[in-house]
């Protein structure tokens, strides 16, 4: 009935502006109860002249269509008040500084680096948690020992929507959509049921407080990165490469992506990872397995802060693999990874 009525008030042409009342965006509103018709004109003009023609015009023309139905008009001034958006619910607002730790490709040992450098911070000091962002392949859980956790939910009163509970594993907070599947699933998500499960876990994870959130991205530049773009402030992203030229002309995409003036987030730093082999026997030497220097290269001539490099260490593959990160039982990873977070903190504060 509501079309019924807007096709008849399209006949009702406002003499000065010659459009119809319709397409002119003057009906404001249009409700129908039991037998009454509610209609709410809404003039730009105030004591526009002609207020009183039009509305003796849409009275006359909506009972004559739709007989037995009482027509009330209400005629309001001025331009309609801007409604507020509805701010998001969010558990999100304990968490200070949320950093973005991306790769322009797969392979490059992004999930490695981020699991170390949030065990460097907490060693610093600061609160962390770490949200696994890569929807079709989380390793935190193995990462971090904890692929068995099942997360549970608690109403929160606050926001009146159902936190969820993240991991807690070695003084860190911890939520991943592998907590949610079983390892050998495959995870057939089209980009909307992906980006809904990624705004429940940014948004409804008792985060509680927290000086650093580190995401670990997808590989890439897609729907999920432009998701979390939107659905968080973030506080800067630091992207990792290997450094042979395949590797570091992925970086420049993704470093163009954080730098484009709709996203405008700072790119906090570039991490060389497998920079050169050194034997245990052999601990003067180093071998440069992947080229040599190739991110270093690019974050100099693009003025972009050079974090660090982390060379190939046979115990950073252990760690991952029995759920215990390099850092927390190797002192020469944690003499890099220290290096690299003291760097990052430091541009992280400057960009705040």
């Amino acid at each position: 009935m509501e079309q019924q009525i807007k096709e008849r008030l399209k006949t009702v042409i406002h003499p000065e502006t010659k459009q119809n009342i319709v397409e002119s965006g003057m009906v404001e509103k249009i409700s129908i109860e039991e037998k009454k018709i509610h209609i709410s004109l809404r003039f730009k003009k105030a004591r526009d002249p002609f207020a009183s023609k039009i509305r003796r015009e849409v009275q006359e023309s909506i009972e004559s269509a739709m007989a037995g139905y009482a027509v009330i008009v209400t005629l309001r001034e001025g331009e309609a008040p801007k409604q507020q958006p509805e701010k998001p619910r969010t558990m999100t607002t304990g968490v200070a500084h949320v950093v973005a730790v991306a790769s322009g490709k797969g392979g490059v040992g992004k999930s490695t680096v981020t699991a170390n450098l949030a065990l460097m911070l907490r060693d610093m000091g600061y609160r962390v948690g770490v949200l696994d962002a890569d929807i079709y392949g989380p390793s935190q859980p193995k990462m971090f020992g904890v692929e068995g956790y099942m997360p549970e939910a608690e109403h929160d009163t606050e926001t009146n929507f159902d936190a969820i509970i993240p991991a807690e594993a070695m003084g860190l907070k911890l939520m991943s959509i592998g907590f949610f599947i079983q390892p050998t699933d495959a995870l057939m998500w089209r980009g909307t049921m992906a980006s809904n499960a990624l705004r429940q876990l940014i948004h409804q994870t008792r985060w509680g407080t927290l000086d650093f959130l580190l995401i670990d991205m997808p590989p890439g530049t897609g729907d999920i990165h432009l998701q979390l773009i939107n659905e968080l402030k973030l506080s800067g992203a630091v992207i990792v490469s290997t450094p042979q030229q395949v590797a570091v002309a992925d970086v420049v995409r993704g470093v163009e992506m954080f730098r484009h003036p709709q996203v405008n987030v700072p790119v906090t730093g570039i991490v060389e990872n497998m920079a050169w082999f050194t034997p245990e026997e052999l601990p003067e030497n180093r071998y440069y397995l992947f080229g040599r220097g190739g991110a270093r290269r690019y974050a100099e001539e693009n003025n972009i802060p050079f974090l660090g490099e982390i060379p190939i260490i046979q115990r950073v593959m252990e760690g991952s693999d029995e759920g215990r990160p390099a850092v927390l039982n190797d002192s020469r990873v944690e003499e890099y990874y220290r290096s690299i977070c003291e760097k990052l903190v430091e541009n992280v504060m400057k960009s705040c």
